[in-house]
């Protein structure tokens, strides 16, 4: 696929996928004979998983370090699972100040449900 390809398919722009090249968030591209990146299916998947990582907050070094840790191969499985670990751990702090956001919000509208039914606003 061509880097343009590639771009619409994971709605990144070409600058952020050689940018992540250039950093080494993703493994460097294959150029075919006319120097043009040409993406794999590996490649695409590597773009797959660092977006997905980008979306779950996972900074920039730690995703260089999990790329260079996955090139070194089987012997870093346990540096890959215990960055995970620990990048989940941040994901569950997050999720549970998003659910007390929630909870407050649903407070809130179900006040002024009652207030647009009665007529009078109880207490913030």
């Amino acid at each position: 696929m061509t880097i343009s390809e590639v771009s619409k398919k994971y709605g990144l722009t070409p600058d952020t996928l050689r940018y992540y090249e250039r950093i080494g968030v993703i493994p460097t591209v294959r150029r075919g004979s006319n120097g043009l990146r040409d993406y794999s299916e590996e490649d695409c998947g590597w773009v797959e998983h660092v977006k997905c990582m980008r979306s779950a907050g996972l900074p920039i070094e730690t995703i260089i370090e999990y790329v260079r840790l996955m090139q070194e191969g089987d012997s870093t499985i346990p540096a890959r699972r215990q960055l995970l670990l620990e990048q989940r751990k941040h994901l569950e702090a997050q999720l549970e100040v998003i659910r007390d956001t929630m909870e407050r919000l649903d407070y809130k509208i179900a006040r002024y449900d009652e207030a647009m039914k009665t007529g009078v606003l109880t207490w913030e």
